[in-house]
């Protein structure tokens, strides 16, 4: 655990919990002195990332949620409150990415998949958690888009349409909701070395890497940081941004 306690006795969802950038979330969020709400869609999923929160002495339920099923998304808020009281601030971090395929190729029932899964999931998420954060007086929100949902990325028309589409949602619900103490901020990482990337060739990897300012892929941890520092009071006039954590990638239009 950390010396420092950003979101100390609050109460946290992070959805895509069970694995890379939501479980490094999530244990994150227990070293910042938050009570986690794992979410993913099955209980081995995420029952292991609670049990580790729990061992290490932070405090954390799994509730298994299909974030893109409407009923399931809001039972998962509802036992959120029903078992710590309240909700302060989540973290709408599940979706999918799909193997690259030119725009016409692409069969529609994949296109729409794309969408629940990236995009849908964040509506559902804020439709829910928004009502419980104003009802205990406020709250902060982070969506994961990508930097795909800040310019286009071959090949990855679903995925992409997705991305953009939580940051438009984003910057909407911060203007909705900013004169009653709700934060809505989305996170856009770059390459990261989650369990995917991770099993890409050395020499793929340098040359993704080549393409980054830094000199590097990042990691799972950092992105992580990022969303607990967004959620905490040390972000509290920060609403309706897009925080890139790309290595610089963006900043000069590069691509990979």
């Amino acid at each position: 655990m950390t010396d420092h306690k950003l979101l100390d006795g609050k109460v946290a969802i992070v959805a895509g919990a069970s694995r890379g950038i939501g479980a490094a979330s999530a244990r994150a969020f227990a070293e910042a002195g938050a009570i986690v709400v794992v979410a993913a869609r099955t209980e081995s999923a995420i029952g292991p990332i609670a049990d580790e929160i729990n061992r290490c002495g932070g405090k954390a339920l799994a509730v298994p949620t299909d974030v893109t099923d409407a009923e399931s998304a809001a039972r998962l808020v509802e036992e959120t409150v029903k078992a710590f009281g309240r909700l302060d601030v989540a973290f709408n971090n599940a979706g999918a990415g799909h193997m690259p395929k030119p725009l016409a190729d692409i069969p529609f029932e994949d296109f729409e998949a794309g969408l629940k899964s990236n995009l849908y999931g964040a509506f559902l998420g804020m439709k829910y958690e928004i009502p419980a954060m104003l009802a205990g007086g406020g709250g902060a929100i982070v969506n994961m888009s990508s930097t795909a949902g800040l310019q286009g990325a071959p090949g990855m028309g679903p995925y992409s349409a997705g991305k953009h589409g939580v940051v438009a949602l984003t910057r909407v619900a911060a203007l909705d909701y900013g004169k009653r103490n709700i934060r809505v901020n989305a996170i856009a990482p770059g390459p990261i070395v989650n369990e995917q990337m991770s099993r890409l060739p050395d020499e793929r990897l340098k040359e993704i890497a080549r393409f980054i300012p830094m000199g590097r892929t990042g990691q799972v941890d950092e992105v992580a940081r990022a969303v607990v520092w967004l959620c905490s009071d040390e972000a509290s006039f920060i609403t309706g941004a897009v925080l890139s954590v790309d290595g610089g990638r963006l900043a000069g239009g590069a691509g990979i």
